[in-house]
């Protein structure tokens, strides 16, 4: 792939995901501080190359990464992706759904702080209280 197609790829899957929605720092700024051409290339990994396959949709791919940060009790890093899953239409009862579902594997304690986290950001979109699935 052409450099220009990747930049393309990376700025048009980026947007998809980071733009809107709750305010929060992308971890792109902050490895930029360190390392601006390391930043890239984690970035053109990410963005580039994993998020932007077609093997899994962008919805799912979005799921499983909330479902992951949960167990690791990865708070900022949820936060970041719970909003980047509500960007590209996940169903937030599923996002709810699935943190339940990570009790039976890292415990009420996980479960307990992702909910915290999810409606943290769902406050920030104006989109708390979920409406109701009926």
């Amino acid at each position: 792939m052409e450099m220009k197609d990747m930049k393309k790829r990376i700025a048009d899957t980026a947007r998809m995901l980071f733009s809107g929605g709750a305010k929060i720092d992308l971890p792109y700024s902050l490895w930029r501080e360190f390392d601006s051409e390391l930043a890239k290339d984690f970035s053109r990994f990410i963005t580039g190359n994993l998020y932007s396959r077609n093997v899994l949709t962008i919805q799912e791919r979005q799921m499983a990464a909330c479902a992951m940060l949960v167990a690791l009790q990865a708070k900022n890093e949820l936060a970041l992706h719970i909003n980047a899953a509500l960007n590209v239409g996940c169903d937030p009862h599923k996002l709810t759904e699935i943190f339940f579902q990570a009790a039976t594997y890292a415990g009420m304690p996980a479960v307990n702080e992702a909910l915290t986290v999810y409606k943290k950001v769902l406050q920030e979109r104006h989109e708390w209280p979920l409406k109701s699935r009926v």
